[in-house]
């Protein structure tokens, strides 16, 4: 049996990476995080932080320093050549975050680095992932650290390291999807007051979309699609034209912090676990910028697996387990990479017949509550289910609650919820059976009227309205198809 290192090998300390060892460290899982790089980016990049998003930060007890450095933002509007075709409140019902919390990337790392140092854990930097195989159950990987080539044994190795992944590559997984023909600009950049602070705009326009993520109340990431690119980075004239020129008459650019061209992809792995090897965020995924989606659907695959991964490094996770996260997680993914292809072709397409449909459709179905609860829905992560899942039965929804809160309220195990109005046989015979299976279960009752069986990550792998001691007749067979 060769020598284990390390329970967990985690490539990349972007905010996924960076995600990952945090959850190792809060489970007890052992795990090591190596970055190429010197150091964290000083960029801003990935800016949105979506209400589900935050409710997983909230269960894994992190959520806290966020919510202290970030601009909440509760409406988008959608306006062309001075006309307001929409306005829609981002404020999803049935969560604690109905917002859209604005935090720059550069801080979310600067607080994932913070919150690892703390649970004792560090980034290995200027680490360089080369090459992996795997044998004797473990993982066996080459790295290269400032120069010198060294050797490491992983239980599983989990690749987050960026769009031009190198742990993707070694696994020979083709990137399948395409590049946007047009050229894309982003700016940060200081301005007027002419906005609200509480407000995201998308603009279609003929020449190009434009999108303005408000990050303070005079600080603004401007997203827009431009002819070509105009010197080596755009310029704070440049983005003051393309104000003048797309958004809302009056928004003034007054001082350009960071900015960047920068071509996109639409691109998808199909599989995302190879052995003991697993690929998360971009490294599995791209996709168009408008939406704000890329960051979230990253720190959503890593919730997905973590559970998984404590279970197998325990020695309790079937096959059926492992191989739910590509099931789990694709068609989540492509149906983000659809919507933001969607949502980009439409505010930059260039027929006029499509512009004026477009026009005129949109004022009439943002008035209509099924379509802005939708839209909400769609773009918060609230909706997100795993319905279909061969380890779920049922619509696989998403279950949050005060129970689950604070870091402490939901971790490996999964919790069978039944009625607290149960008379106290049923309870006892609930707890009786639950007993045979605590290493995975932990039994629990509340103000409902049915029985729930809810997943590590929050969601609802079973649900009945039969009491609880009936419902494990069926959560037993569910289970022993998970772990053992």
């Amino acid at each position: 049996m060769s020598k284990l290192d390390t329970d967990v090998l985690i490539v990349g300390a972007g905010p996924v990476g960076l995600f990952l060892a945090n959850e190792c460290a809060r489970r007890g899982i052992g795990a090591r995080i190596i970055e190429a790089n010197a150091s964290q980016s000083i960029h801003s990049k990935a800016l949105a932080i979506f209400p589900r998003t935050l409710e997983i930060l909230d269960m894994a007890g992190l959520v806290s320093p966020f919510l202290g450095q970030a601009n909440s933002v509760t409406a988008v509007a959608v306006l062309a050549h001075g006309r307001q075709l929409a306005h829609m409140p981002l404020a999803p019902e049935g969560t604690p975050y109905p917002f859209v919390a604005m935090v720059p990337q550069d801080v979310t790392e600067q607080l994932l680095v913070a919150q690892l140092k703390r649970a004792g854990g560090a980034v290995e930097y200027e680490t360089r992932f080369v090459s992996a195989s795997e044998a004797e159950s473990v993982v066996n990987v080459m790295m290269m650290r400032q120069g010198v080539l060294t050797e490491l044994n992983a239980s599983f190795v989990v690749g987050c390291d960026g769009a031009h992944s190198i742990v993707r590559h070694v696994l020979d997984l083709p990137f399948e999807g395409a590049e946007y023909a047009a050229t894309f600009m982003l700016a940060d950049v200081d301005t007027n007051e002419a906005l609200p602070a509480n407000e995201l705009q998308l603009c279609p326009h003929e020449s190009g979309p434009i999108a303005i993520f408000p990050m303070s109340a005079r600080r603004r990431r401007v997203v827009a699609i431009v002819d070509e690119a105009d010197g080596g980075t755009p310029s704070l004239a440049l983005v003051q034209r393309l104000l003048e020129e797309r958004a809302p008459a009056g928004v003034e650019a007054t001082a350009l912090h960071w900015s960047s061209y920068f071509h996109i992809h639409r691109r998808q792995i199909k599989q995302m676990r190879v052995g003991r090897m697993f690929i998360a965020g971009d490294a599995a995924h791209i996709h168009s910028p408008f939406g704000g989606q890329g960051m979230n659907t990253g720190l959503h695959d890593i919730w997905n697996l973590v559970w998984k991964l404590d279970l197998a490094v325990r020695g309790h996770a079937t096959e059926s387990l492992l191989n739910s996260y590509t099931a789990e997680r694709h068609p989540v993914i492509k149906e983000v990479i659809e919507t933001t292809d969607f949502l980009t072709k439409a505010m930059g397409t260039p027929s006029k017949l499509a512009q004026s449909l477009r026009d005129t459709l949109i004022p009439v179905l943002s008035h209509l509550t099924p379509f802005q609860h939708a839209f909400v829905n769609r773009l918060s992560g609230l909706e997100v289910d795993y319905r279909g899942s061969p380890i779920i039965e049922g619509a696989g929804k998403r279950f949050f609650d005060d129970s689950l809160r604070g870091g402490q309220g939901i971790g490996s195990r999964f919790l069978l919820i039944g009625s607290s109005s149960e008379d106290d046989k049923s309870k006892a015979e609930s707890r009786q059976l639950v007993a045979s299976l605590s290493d995975f279960v932990e039994l629990r009752f509340g103000d409902r009227d049915d029985t729930a069986l809810v997943r590590p990550d929050g969601y609802v792998a079973y649900s009945t309205c039969h009491r609880t001691a009936l419902a494990l007749n069926s959560v037993r067979p569910l289970l022993q198809r998970q772990v053992h």
